[in-house]
């Protein structure tokens, strides 16, 4: 069993996530790629995701960071 957790950073700070399992590796790592797929263009500030062996071992992670601009002054 393998375990894909997705975690979004909202600009307020609000954390959530969504936690799938998947009987293989080959579908954990599909869910873990359509996520960073979704990652790459979000317009969170920070949206990662984490693919993990059902007793806890990191296999992969990767995240994005995308600077949120502040509003100009006037």
């Amino acid at each position: 069993m393998f375990i894909v957790i997705e975690l979004q950073k909202s600009a307020n700070g609000t954390v959530s996530h969504i936690l799938t399992t998947h009987e293989t590796q080959a579908e954990a790592e599909s869910k873990y790629h359509t996520i960073l797929a979704a990652a790459a263009v979000s317009s969170l500030p920070s949206h990662s995701a984490t693919l993990l062996t059902d007793n806890g071992y990191a296999l992969r992670r990767e995240f994005y960071e995308h600077p949120q601009e502040e509003p100009a002054e006037e």
